[in-house]
């Protein structure tokens, strides 16, 4: 779908709450954009097919499909459409994997006006119609990178340090949000070809008939709607690097061609004949144990070996909560610049709490929440009140790889067994995706003890 140049951006609201709906659409509206709205997803994929939208803001629960189901409906039809999905504290899971394929970035219940509207300028500035990109990612800004003191933050300064100067591949790998992109971009920055570019390439965002124009570029008249000749990421990465992110998800027949452009250093276009030599340095990204996809034949061992002559592994933020206080003061001077306000850090207890929080989302949640925390904070330093719910209770689904301290005594051995319940039915709703039927089959109860148990456990959803 091409879109013609318009005056205003076109967003699409999509909430089965009309309130929500009616709100929102008076709110971007009086920024300037052009707003329509659906309550579902059936009728949004209408409006989409019927006109081209710059933004997606979508609720993660329809009526008809959830935001996941909806955002790869979206991304076949349009990958230039940027999507952010608005989520409950207890789906930040869910948007994390969300972000992982394709989505921009999520905005958290309950919504401030403001937070909609820097999310979507956010979204919209960073938009320039292609999954593949040369512009900083999201989190990123000026001296966006930020090590940590602890001995796993040193041991991948050293790493960097280490493998930046020369030209070996790199493989990062680690949960999604834990800062592989800022590594890959680290790494860049100390190397040799630093002044060239570095492009950036979402392989889980790509769809697949579209990964190999994207990568390597195709000529006019190759498929439908190839009105010119385009140029691919590894051309616009001459001479630099590039980044290839969840690289896993490439296809067997990307892998192909990916192996071939490594081993010869020329590619040719989609449709082309023409040998076009190319040099970019390779950096790939994972969610995934690779090696495990070689063994199940889901990832060419050839390709594996070529991409990871080094490699860095990073930990997730509950496994280094050292770290969490420098990496939300890093993150707090950069929304403090972004949002204009003066917030000079956090109080004792707020920090006491974010550090026990074991961050779904890793560093990008942190980031969405202390920006929002500099948001709604009125004095000079954030308190519990600007923080999200579930990190002021220290809720046990959140504290789960940290573990729980219990006391002895009956009191104790009924707060493990709510503990371990209220765990095996977060755990049962998220595997179903939330959808309480099918978690209730699996925890073999019936859905209206489902319903009490939730209840009587504190289980907001």
């Amino acid at each position: 779908m091409t879109t013609n140049p318009r005056s205003k951006k076109r967003l699409l609201v999509i909430d089965d709450d009309t309130d929500i709906c009616a709100l929102l659409a008076r709110l971007l509206t009086s920024k300037g954009y052009e707003v329509a709205t659906a309550g579902r997803g059936s009728t949004a994929m209408e409006l989409l097919t019927m006109q081209p939208f710059d933004l997606v803001l979508c609720d993660h629960r329809l009526p008809d499909t959830d935001s996941m189901q909806l955002l790869g409906k979206i991304k076949q039809l349009d990958p230039s459409i940027a999507f952010i999905v608005i989520t409950g504290y207890s789906d930040v899971r869910i948007a994390v994997e969300l972000i992982r394929r394709g989505a921009f970035d999520y905005v958290v219940k309950p919504l401030f006006p403001d937070e909609i509207v820097l999310r979507v300028e956010e979204a919209l500035a960073l938009k320039n119609g292609s999954p593949g990109n040369t512009t900083p990612a999201p989190m990123a800004g000026k001296n966006a990178y930020v090590s940590g003191t602890g001995p796993h933050a040193v041991l991948i300064a050293e790493h960097i340090a280490l493998v930046a100067p020369t030209s070996m591949s790199v493989l990062i790998t680690g949960e999604t949000g834990t800062g592989k992109e800022y590594v890959a971009r680290a790494i860049h920055s100390g190397s040799t070809r630093a002044k060239m570019p570095f492009v950036a390439v979402d392989c889980g965002a790509l769809p697949q008939d579209l990964a190999g124009s994207e990568l390597f570029g195709h000529v006019k008249g190759a498929f439908t709607g190839s009105i010119a000749d385009k140029k691919g990421s590894f051309e616009l990465a001459q001479g630099g690097t590039l980044f290839l992110d969840e690289v896993g998800n490439l296809s067997y027949e990307n892998q192909v061609r990916l192996l071939r452009v490594l081993q010869e250093h020329t590619i040719k276009r989609i449709g082309g004949e023409k040998e076009i030599a190319v040099d970019a340095r390779i950096i790939a990204a994972t969610h995934e144990n690779l090696e495990k996809a070689v063994e199940q034949g889901r990832f060419r061992e050839d390709l594996f070996h070529r991409i990871h002559e080094f490699t860095i592994t990073l930990l997730p933020l509950r496994k280094r909560p050292q770290d969490i206080p420098l990496f939300a003061e890093h993150f707090r001077s950069l929304a403090e610049h972004q949002l204009n306000k003066t917030v000079t850090g956090f109080d004792a207890p707020a920090m006491e709490r974010m550090v026990r929080h074991t961050w779904p989302g890793n560093l990008r949640e942190l980031n969405n929440v202390v920006k929002r925390a500099v948001l709604l904070t009125k004095g000079p330093t954030i308190g519990l009140e600007n923080l999200p719910t579930p990190i002021i209770s220290g809720s046990a689904a959140m504290e789960t790889a940290l573990g729980t301290t219990v006391e002895p005594g009956s009191e104790g051995l009924r707060q493990a067994s709510d503990l371990a319940e209220k765990r095996a039915i977060i755990e049962a709703l998220e595997r179903s995706r939330f959808n309480k039927t099918k978690a209730a089959e699996a925890l073999n109860i019936d859905r209206k003890t489902l319903y009490n148990k939730l209840k009587v456990l504190g289980i907001d959803l």
